[in-house]
């Protein structure tokens, strides 16, 4: 298959080897758009070329001798500092149709996620909004050291595949040097997608949903790249992978595979959105699977009450709504109603805002304290 279109090639074209794939990855990148070849895409000239060029396919780290994840990260969102607190060197899953806001959440974490280095990788993006991502959403702050890695999606499939790769290779150079790198892809779902092309061109059966066997086999090889490094190397990628679920059906074949593979997943959900709270992230639906090693027993107790409170709420929504709830007949059920709605302004963030989890949990601490006094 080609890298390319393949208008004008046929019989008699003349051909020649070309040398192993690498990306010669150094640190005149930062700041720079660039295609999964290497090659620039925002017309400033010329990459300054690293020492070695690494390969886009590459192996894991060893289990045995990798490090664990490091201290608690902050994401700089406060629904996620508080109810899916991340560790440094853990990878994420954001779970959503198209339209809820995936975009302008990248955005959000490229700017205000605590990191050395941020590498974003645009798989088969609409191509009218590179630009508007870059220049809109992440500003010329979050673009000063980040590295995107763009294949839109008219690109052919080798393309949109080896986008996610070189993303991955870019950031495994840096964390080999001992930085902290925050890797965001949107989306793994278009990555399959060009894996599903590329098996049934070669005459893979397919299997689930139309995705052939090898596109479960590939993901969990692309996304165990992310992570900590070997043990004594203080480097790592935070990974945060965008899961485009078709329909809203979180049970599709994609989303199932990665929500096994990853170490927490935040679902935004397009009703949340529609009431008019951004970020649209479902908690009660979200989770990672870290919090119990990087909170304190305060700040424990603090998310459960919260999640407990918009729990019920949620499940006596459609009593209150109906007139059938009578209040004082259960003080729990009052509370909730009351304290509710101070949790989700708590939760709503404008995207230029920045926090971190101290901050964040003080303020919903804060939150649930006056809701008490009134």
């Amino acid at each position: 298959m080609a890298f390319a279109p393949l208008e004008g090639i046929g019989p008699g074209t003349p051909a020649e080897l070309a040398p192993p794939p690498g990306l010669a990855v150094s640190p005149g990148w930062l700041g720079r758009v660039v295609n999964p070849l290497g090659a620039p895409l925002d017309g400033l000239g010329p990459l300054p070329p690293g020492a070695t060029p690494v390969p886009p396919q590459a192996a894991p780290p060893n289990a045995g001798t990798r490090a664990r994840l490091g201290v608690r990260l902050n994401l700089g969102v406060r629904a996620l500092d508080a109810f899916a607190t991340c560790r440094r060197g853990q990878r994420l899953g954001l779970f959503a149709a198209s339209g809820v806001g995936k975009s302008t959440l990248l955005a959000m974490l490229a700017r205000g996620a605590e990191a050395d280095i941020c590498v974003l990788a645009l798989v088969g993006e609409r191509g009218r909004e590179l630009r508007e991502f870059i220049e809109d959403d992440l500003g010329p702050e979050g673009m000063a050291r980040s590295v995107v890695v763009c294949a839109t999606s008219d690109s052919p499939p080798l393309m949109r595949r080896e986008a996610a790769y070189a993303a991955m290779a870019v950031a495994e150079t840096f964390a080999a040097q001992g930085r902290h790198v925050l890797l965001l892809m949107d989306s793994v779902t278009r990555f399959a997608m060009a894996l599903r092309e590329i098996g049934l061109s070669a005459g893979e059966p397919p299997a689930t949903r139309g995705y052939t066997p090898g596109v479960f086999a590939e993901l969990p090889r692309l996304l165990e790249r992310a992570g900590p490094r070997e043990a004594g190397n203080p480097g790592a990628i935070t990974g945060l992978f965008t899961v485009l679920v078709e329909g809203d059906d979180h049970e599709e074949p994609v989303a199932d595979a990665v929500r096994g593979i990853l170490d927490g997943h935040v679902v935004l959900d397009r009703r949340i959105g529609e009431a008019g709270r951004y970020p649209a992230i479902d908690i009660l639906r979200s989770l990672s699977r870290t919090v119990p090693g990087c909170l304190g027993p305060e700040e424990a107790a603090l998310m459960r009450r919260a999640r407990a409170i918009l729990s019920l709420q949620a499940e006596m929504a459609e009593l209150v709504r109906l007139g059938a709830y009578r209040p004082g007949s259960d003080a729990q059920v009052d509370e909730a109603l009351r304290l509710a709605p101070r949790i989700e302004a708590f939760l709503a963030q404008r995207k230029d805002e920045r926090g971190t989890v101290e901050s964040a949990f003080a303020a919903l601490a804060e939150a649930l304290e006056d809701g008490e006094d009134g």
